[in-house]
């Protein structure tokens, strides 16, 4: 069978696999695929005709423990132009994180189409990038990374890919499977090593201003470092067709110096 990184228990449970165990932690489930599985819930709750996603954001409210958790999925504002759902997930009784996504109608919009950046080279000109050398955890391990040239620290452009399913004996959609992988901005773009600095995201923000598509999710990434304790990562969103949106990440930057 094909490695995945969730097993469905019930309609609405769920159980980590060791490929979802943490960068930081081996104890905590990385956020990244986790993000994807709430899209590929909240794609599976309801169909939504002629509506797009077009922004999900994410609030990690706490530690993300490698245990069973439950999703819960509720439409906040029902309509048929405009609708707002919200999916959380819940750890022992208690919310770890919440997701919320803005669904827009599908206009026809081609004659005014325009403004995105230019798009990444293809990944298959691209060489491997052994992103295991710099962090751990079963997620990172089971990434593919290609990177525009050698990453720099606060910048860097990289394409990711997994042959991992998102959740055993199930197809998730694009977008599941795209968003999946965006969270791993966060790590491609460091500006000081992890083994000297903490700086995990507390959320995730993406717009999009076209629907991804599967295969490989493109990052264009800048990351900022303040002078008292927050950071920014950026990212532009690409995939093999051209850039797709954006997506922000606010981290919480603690020195582990002893």
């Amino acid at each position: 069978m094909t490695p995945s990184y969730f097993e469905r228990l019930d309609a609405n449970r769920f159980k980590p696999t060791a490929h979802a165990s943490g960068a930081w932690r081996s104890d905590e489930q990385h956020f990244s695929p986790l993000g994807g599985l709430l899209v590929h819930a909240i794609e599976r709750a309801e169909e939504r005709p002629g509506l797009l996603l077009s922004r999900v954001s994410f609030d990690i409210l706490g530690k993300i423990d490698l245990d069973e958790f439950e999703v819960q999925v509720e439409t906040v504002r029902p309509g048929r132009t405009i609708a707002l759902v919200e999916a959380t997930a819940i750890i022992g009784g208690r919310p770890v994180v919440r997701a919320r996504a803005w669904y827009l109608s599908a206009q026809d919009t081609s004659t005014v189409a325009g403004g995105a950046p230019e798009p990444l080279p293809h990944p298959d000109t691209l060489e491997p990038w052994p992103m295991s050398s710099l962090w751990s955890g079963g997620f990172i391990a089971s990434l593919e990374a290609r990177t525009v040239g050698e990453p720099q620290p606060g910048r860097t452009a990289a394409w990711m890919s997994t042959s991992y399913d998102l959740v055993a004996g199930e197809e998730a959609g694009p977008a599941a499977s795209f968003i999946a992988l965006v969270d791993t901005a966060n790590g491609i773009a460091v500006r000081q090593p992890p083994t000297e600095w903490m700086f995990p995201n507390v959320d995730l923000t993406i717009h999009l201003h076209r629907q991804p598509e599967g295969g490989w999710t493109g990052l264009d990434t800048s990351v900022v470092f303040g002078a008292d304790g927050r950071g920014i990562t950026s990212t532009v969103l690409h995939d093999t067709r051209g850039p797709v949106g954006r997506a922000e990440q606010m981290l919480t930057v603690r020195s582990l110096a002893k």
